[in-house]
This record gives C-alpha cells, structure tokens and sequence, in this order.
C-alpha cells in the first residue's frame, strides 16, 4: 500500500467519524425537542393524569418513540410498556385475641391485598417484633415487603408513631402476601386475628427500553422521567388543562432523545435502561414498581431528568443535582464538561428535600448513584403545578443544551471508565 493509499485511507476513516459525529449530534436538536413536547404537552394529551385515558396515549407516543429509536424491551417484557397494578383496600373490620383476651382494634394495623384474612400461631405467619428504640418505620418496611405473611409486635413505646403505619395500605402493588401490626407490651404465646376489606385494582404502565451493553452487559445506567402530569381542573382564564410541559414532558423528552443519541452512537459498554414513569405525581409509584424489579447491586447510576425546560437561578447553559453531596457524581459530570460552557451545580434549594421527593428516590435508598437533573427555580417557578405549565413558557434551545450536556457529562459512566461511589443508605431518612 502506498502513502498516497494509506493518506488516503485515513481521511476517509476520519471524514466517516467526523460525518457520525456530526449526525448524532444533530438528534438532540430544537426541532426534535420541540416535536416532543408538543406532542407531550398538547391538549389533547388532557394533562397525562395517571389511571386517565390520556396517559395511556401518552404512553403509546413514547412507546413509537422506543420502538423508533431501536431501543430493545427489557428481558422476559412484553414489549415497552412495564404493566403493572396498584391495589387500593379499603378497611372494613378487624378483631383479635392475644392470649385470649380481646385486642383494641386500635392496636391493629393489617397491611394487605387479600378481602379476607385469617391469622394465627399455627396458619404459617412469621413473627417478629419491633422494640423500643428501633426505627419504626424502617422496621416496618422490611417486613412489609419481606415476601413473607408475618405478624409483627409492635413495643406500646411507639404508641404516638403507631398509626402512621396505615401507609403502607395505600396504594400498594399486588401481592399475595400480608403483614399484621399489633401494638402490645408483651409478645402473645397465642393469637387469633381476623380482618376484612373491600379491594379496588387499577392499572398502570411505565415504559421502558434498553440497549445492551457491549462489554458490562450486567451493569446498567438508567436515564429516566415521568410522563404523568394533574390532568384537568377548575378553570383558570378559560384554561383547565394541566399540560405539564416542564413537568415532566421536557424530562421525558430528554430520555426520549438520549435513547435516540446513544443508539446512534452504538458504542455504550455499559447497558442503558430508559424509564418514562407514570403515577409520579400520585405518590412515585411508576419508579418504585420499576425499581423493585432491579438488582441495586447491578445499577451504576441513575440520571433522572426532572423540569429542564426552564433556566436554572445562573442563567443558561446551568442545571442542578439533587443530592449532589451523597456521591462523587456529580464531580464526573463535571470533569466530562470541562472545557464547554455547561456548569453542573449542586442543589440550591435542599430546604425542598427535592432528593427524597422525585423518581430517583427509592434507588437512592438501596445505596444507588440516583441523582435528579433540574433547572427548576424552586423558589420562584411561576408555572409549577399550574394550568400555565405549557410549551410556550419553555426556553426550548437552552433545554436542548441542557440535554446535549447530560448526554456528554455521562459518557465515561456509559463507557464503565467511571463508577460512581454509592450512596450510604445508614445516612438516608
């Protein structure tokens, strides 16, 4: 082969990589932000209010998105959407005997999905208790979700906590396994309890694609947002549709777009989950139903994208980082911007608990890197949760930017060059 051959060989290869870059940065444009959204955000999409008509259409967009992209469902899934139900029992009656002696119904809390239980010391529940200076309602979320049917006796010390645990029973997963609290100064040798309700079951759906990882198939980045919003209500200047255009369609949009960016890029070592969550806005069930499903362990972070559609308190090309503190994270981000105009800054408004209150939570509790990305003015956004919330309030290029930045600063966490320290769960309320 000669110089001229090889001179010639080189130029193409790097005019090939330069015309792929190019092409893939050209997916996370203005005009596929703003197709997106007003998609999302329109009206006829009523709001997305979860268990609504509306949000299904809107979860059937985003599944075409998915499928459009070339994203793969996720392994033994039927497709994009991530079916599930949320079972509602509504409390009829309950009586005990704790060695023999009739209970207070006030001492029993029964956390269930079945309309009708029976349990005593020899219909197979486990026992346990929960003691003076424990942490009640960690204790008690343990055994609520322990895959096992147990009766727990709760130290009479706890007496002012104890009805609290009545939230557990609102709005749980179905499940065939059931959890009795009973409040009591000693431990029964024997025990006799009964209770009946009335359940209700709705459906929901959460929708999800991968890309397989190249060489770390086994270890997953999620990227995700919530496509539910409020629906509609009273009327306000004639407007009673709740569009949620930053919150969360422009999240939702960005997760669309980042699945479209990395499969073009086709390079990810590390497998790429993407999440658009539904029920956010009724209590994060999308994202604690989804991420029951994972193996903590296996996670090595989790962007989640919360109200970009707005300029963060510095101006452009800024966003947050909730619960920035927790893990070395967010020094990734930045040290992957170095040299653009992007800043990723810790989170402004920790008085807001914004870390513990959106869908990055419950991964966070099991010890994952699950951070919220925003630019949301906490203090000070004018259409938070309004009618007022829609496409043209947004800032559509500086959102853009925001994207292309998220897309950029997580390069070396996608390609397993970076590992995120975890978060220490001990610490978290």
């Amino acid at each position: 082969m000669t110089f001229k051959t090889i001179s010639c060989t080189v130029l193409s290869v790097l005019s090939l990589a330069y015309s792929s870059a190019q092409d893939t940065a050209g997916i996370i444009s203005v005009a596929s932000v703003s197709r997106i959204e007003k998609t999302l955000a329109a009206d006829d999409m009523m709001g997305r209010k979860a268990f609504s008509p509306a949000v299904d259409k809107a979860a059937e967009f985003i599944a075409q998105e998915f499928r459009s992209a070339g994203l793969q469902p996720l392994p033994n899934a039927d497709g994009y959407l991530q079916k599930f139900s949320m079972v509602t029992p509504k409390f009829v009656s309950a009586a005990a005997l704790l060695d023999d002696m009739p209970a207070d119904q006030q001492q029993l809390i029964v956390v269930t999905t079945q309309p009708e239980l029976s349990a005593d010391e020899k219909s197979g529940f486990d026992t346990a208790s929960i003691r003076t200076g424990a942490n009640l309602f960690s204790e008690a979320g343990k055994m609520v979700h322990s895959g096992k049917n147990m009766v727990i006796w709760v130290d009479t010390s706890f007496a002012k906590l104890f009805g609290r645990l009545t939230g557990f029973k609102r709005n749980m997963f179905q499940q065939t396994t059931s959890t009795v609290f009973v409040l009591t100064d000693k431990r029964p040798a024997r025990f006799h309890i009964e209770a009946r309700h009335t359940i209700s079951t709705s459906a929901l759906a959460n929708v999800v694609g991968m890309l397989p990882g190249k060489s770390k198939p086994g270890e997953y980045v999620i990227f995700s947002g919530h496509y539910d919003h409020l629906g509609t209500g009273k009327p306000v200047n004639g407007d009673s549709i709740y569009n949620g255009a930053n919150d969360d369609a422009a999240g939702t949009t960005a997760v669309i777009l980042l699945a479209k960016y990395f499969k073009a890029l086709g390079n990810n070592e590390r497998s790429i989950i993407f999440a658009a969550f539904t029920a956010e806005e009724a209590g994060g069930f999308g994202s604690q139903y989804f991420s029951r499903q994972l193996d903590p362990a296996s996670v090595a972070a989790m962007f989640n994208i919360e109200m970009i559609g707005t300029e963060s308190k510095w101006g452009k090309n800024s966003a947050y980082i909730t619960g920035y503190e927790k893990t070395d994270m967010g020094k990734i981000l930045e040290k992957n911007l170095e040299g653009s105009p992007f800043t990723f800054y810790p989170d402004p408004y920790t008085s807001e608990q914004l870390f513990y209150r959106s869908d990055n939570a419950t991964l966070a509790r099991l010890g994952v890197p699950a951070h919220t990305i925003s630019t949301s003015k906490m203090d000070s956004e004018p259409n938070y949760h309004k009618v007022s919330d829609d496409i043209a309030t947004l800032d559509l290029n500086n959102m853009t930017m925001v994207i292309r930045a998220i897309a950029s600063s997580a390069s070396s966490i996608i390609s397993g060059k970076d590992t995120p320290t975890r978060v220490d769960s001990s610490q978290l309320r």
